[in-house]
């Protein structure tokens, strides 16, 4: 197996752990906050989604989905253009809501960007620096495996908020 290969199998399994998250959730599952505190699902699988599509964008050299394809607008949040989340009040996470279809499609669309991407790369490109602000410079081997382990989490809590009994 080629590294992009495995690569595009973890970033398939978060796709599918989204889908299967979302299905059957209604916006009150959706909005839900686990002990009135924790995070929503549908916060959850929105800030993956933001932070799969700046990662993978920024590193690709790419535009983000969420402003190429017009999602922000289609979301309409109270939030800046490029915000993902990262820092959020709990009057933030309230403020992200959005019907299981739309998180869908806006994940959808994230995760063809990344593979696109990934299926363009071979094993020398993940030695190429992406990020110099950090000591050691960011690789983006590095960077596409930090993006999977951040959204594998998220997915995870949001996953586990459905399975909640309230």
């Amino acid at each position: 197996m080629k590294s992009n290969e495995l690569l595009l199998d973890a970033f398939g399994r978060i796709r599918e752990t989204v889908e299967a998250t979302l299905d059957g959730t209604d916006d009150a599952g959706l909005a839900r906050r686990p002990a009135g505190t924790g995070n929503s699902i549908a916060w959850l699988i929105w800030h993956l989604g933001r932070v799969e599509d700046a990662q993978v964008a920024s590193a690709a050299g790419l535009e983000q989905v969420w402003t190429s394809q017009g999602f922000v607008g289609r979301f309409n949040l109270p939030l800046r253009e490029h915000d993902t989340g990262y820092g959020h009040s709990s009057k933030q996470v309230d403020s992200v809501r959005a019907p299981a279809e739309l998180l869908l499609e806006y994940y959808d669309a994230v995760h063809r960007q990344t593979a696109d991407f990934l299926q363009t790369l071979g094993d020398d490109d993940f030695d190429r620096v992406v990020d110099t602000r950090w000591d050691p410079p960011v690789t983006l081997g590095v960077r596409l495996v930090s993006t999977i382990a951040d959204c594998l989490q998220h997915v995870g809590q949001a996953a586990y908020a459905k399975g909640l009994k309230h």
